[in-house]
């Protein structure tokens, strides 16, 4: 027991791995699809009502591959909005892959984020409230719409009494979410954290407000090559939804218990812009401090770091920008790939299963490839991985996210 202590120099392993994305129900399934190079996005008109009702331009998205409702008890999923849900079937998950860690309830805390939370309860509940009256209104509609729901019923779900806490932070809540189980890890705080982000928010409002920032694809005929970061003809990104959680421990406390290790969460940096509501601060400054900060508090040296998984949603300006900030934080070597272009964008949760993918990149040594990069980008300098998976001998890897707000996360991988 270590309560009390301080030291940065804690080694922080992953023990445990849970994930429910566009491509399967857990993890390996999902990394099974993302090393094949299948696509979670799809026509979803058919599907939903809401499409033809608003005459929505964008007619895609990538939903899940399993549906929440079954694999939750139908009882307890009907108290649940449908970011709750993912949240505990990859927290379980995760929890049963780490070998169900016996740790007091103190030593135990959650950190689960999201970036847009319950909305579809919100909106549902407000339906009712509006054409049927007060008495239809659920009376969980508050647990269920609130943005700390997922952390809180994780946190029930293992008796966490060490803390639970919920980043919201856009696109880097999932990171973020990582950035801070790690402090708490290496505080001594605590021994076991369960981290990671959640989100399931593909609706009407989300995709019409989306639409009019003129942030989606609208590829609708050709959904599976939708998603298509750095390449030159790249139009938007495509709303998904899914959900990925780590176990983390410190180093000392899973050798006592004999767990197995996936590697080591080794480093974190959080920045931001401070410069628009939406867009990155265009010289990729806060990105690129965001990366060398994750560097820096890992113990490396940017030479060490082999790969890059990007945040690269398929936007016109985000991509280029970012790979910029790459270079200019680590230099021209590191090895790129870009999940979204088979997953989708998950909001909240792509920091934490893109972060999944990227440790176990360096694990198993292999780099995804980026799906329908046909013509890179000229304004793209560095190594993008394209048309099959790469074998590299990693030694340490880096996941980016960045969010709405200006909001810049880094998370540092190493070999166990």
């Amino acid at each position: 027991m270590t309560q009390g202590r301080t030291n940065s120099d804690i080694e922080v392993v992953v023990t445990g791995l849970g994930a429910t994305t566009p491509l399967g129900g857990d993890v390996p399934s999902t990394w099974e699809a993302v090393l094949a190079g299948r696509s979670g996005v799809r026509r979803i008109d058919g599907e939903v009502d809401w499409v033809e009702k608003y005459d929505l331009p964008v007619k895609i998205a990538a939903p899940l591959a399993v549906e929440p409702t079954d694999v939750l008890p139908r009882v307890q999923a009907r108290r649940l909005d449908r970011c709750e849900q993912v949240a505990l079937v990859a927290a379980r998950e995760a929890w049963a892959d780490a070998g169900s860690p016996e740790v007091e309830p103190e030593r135990l805390a959650v950190v689960v984020a999201t970036g847009i939370g319950g909305a579809l309860t919100l909106l549902a509940q407000d339906d009712l409230l509006e054409n049927e009256g007060l008495r239809k209104v659920s009376p969980l509609t508050v647990p269920m719409l609130m943005p700390n729901g997922p952390a809180a019923w994780v946190g029930l779900e293992f008796k966490a009494q060490g803390g639970v806490h919920a980043p919201v932070s856009a696109c880097a809540s999932g990171a973020e979410a990582l950035a801070w189980a790690l402090r708490l890890l290496r505080a001594g705080e605590v021994d076991v954290v369960i981290a990671g982000g959640a989100e399931a928010c593909i609706t009407g409002i989300t995709v019409a407000g989306f639409v009019q920032a003129r942030t989606l694809s609208q590829r609708n005929d050709e959904p599976e090559r939708a998603s298509r970061p750095f390449d030159v003809d790249r139009d938007g990104f495509v709303l998904a939804e899914g959900a990925g959680i780590m176990v983390l421990e410190r180093s000392e406390f899973a050798a006592a218990r004999g767990a197995k290790v996936y590697g080591k969460l080794a480093g974190a940096g959080l920045t931001a812009d401070a410069y628009h509501i939406t867009g990155p601060e265009p010289e990729g400054v806060g990105q690129s401090r965001a990366i060398r900060k994750a560097v820096e508090s890992a113990g490396l040296s940017p030479t060490d770091v082999g790969h890059v998984n990007c945040h690269a949603t398929s936007t016109v300006a985000g991509d280029v920008g970012e790979t910029r900030a790459v270079k200019k934080a680590l230099g021209d070597h590191p090895i790129l790939t870009a999940p979204k272009s088979q997953l989708g964008h998950m909001v909240g949760a792509a920091g934490a299963v893109e972060s999944i993918i990227t440790l176990l990149s360096v694990k198993e040594g292999i780099i995804p490839a980026t799906l329908n990069l046909e013509n890179l980008d000229p304004g793209v300098e560095l190594d993008v991985v394209a048309g099959e998976p790469r074998k590299v001998d990693l030694q340490a890897a880096i996941c980016d996210s960045f969010g709405f707000g200006g909001h810049n996360a880094a998370i540092a991988f190493t070999k166990a």
